[in-house]
């Protein structure tokens, strides 16, 4: 799982999420503090531009483009951090080499994209609230089953943004989730969608 901006993987809806596809699907699940969040050490490159891009969103400038160069950069980071973090749950007893799912919305999106599209393990993947400026490329290279999930009303992610990474992704097999509401208002019934998406293709 990748938790969204500002987060961390212990964020209450990242428990709640994952406490969900443990009890009721019996995942193993792991979630991983993308740099600069949670406890990982300040990152003083990333806290310079996050910093820098506050400035510029303040004097006018539009949030979306900024977000989305950031999160790119940010990626190339956690991609391969996320594909030794699987090489090391395989080696547990209770976790092994099983089909891989994965589930981020926002940054977890941003960040997800690339990782999904790099890594051959995962099978299918809940993604979200995140747009094409940055994620495009790397959204075509998708061919796994994708859940798309979209805030019709997003003050973060402008809809177009959201509606044309759904597009650009490679995927045979995608579903669009539109909802009403703002960027962190995903509505509680699209969970259970999740579990049964999740479920039906990983197991």
């Amino acid at each position: 799982m990748g938790h969204g901006g500002g987060q961390h993987k212990k964020a209450p809806g990242v428990l709640f999420r994952a406490h969900r596809f443990v009890t009721a699907c019996g995942f193993a699940v792991a979630a991983v503090d993308v740099p600069g969040h949670g406890d990982r050490p300040k990152d003083e490159e990333y806290h310079r531009i996050a910093t820098e891009n506050q400035a510029r969103v303040d004097a006018g400038e539009e949030l979306a483009p900024l977000i989305a160069a950031f999160q790119a950069l940010v990626a190339r980071q956690t991609v391969p951090e996320w594909q030794a973090v699987l090489d090391a749950l395989e080696q547990l007893d209770h976790v092994g080499a099983g089909p891989v799912g994965y589930w981020g919305v926002s940054l977890g999106c941003g960040l997800g994209v690339p990782f999904v599209a790099a890594e051959p393990r995962v099978r299918a993947a809940v993604l979200g609230l995140g747009g094409a400026l940055a994620s495009a490329e790397a959204a075509a290279r998708i061919t796994v089953p994708v859940e798309f999930l979209l805030q019709w009303d997003d003050e973060r992610v402008p809809r177009a943004q959201g509606l044309a990474l759904f597009d650009a992704l490679g995927s045979a097999e995608k579903s669009l989730h539109a909802n009403p509401g703002r960027h962190a208002e995903i509505p509680s019934y699209e969970l259970d969608s999740t579990l049964r998406f999740l479920t039906r293709h990983l197991r």
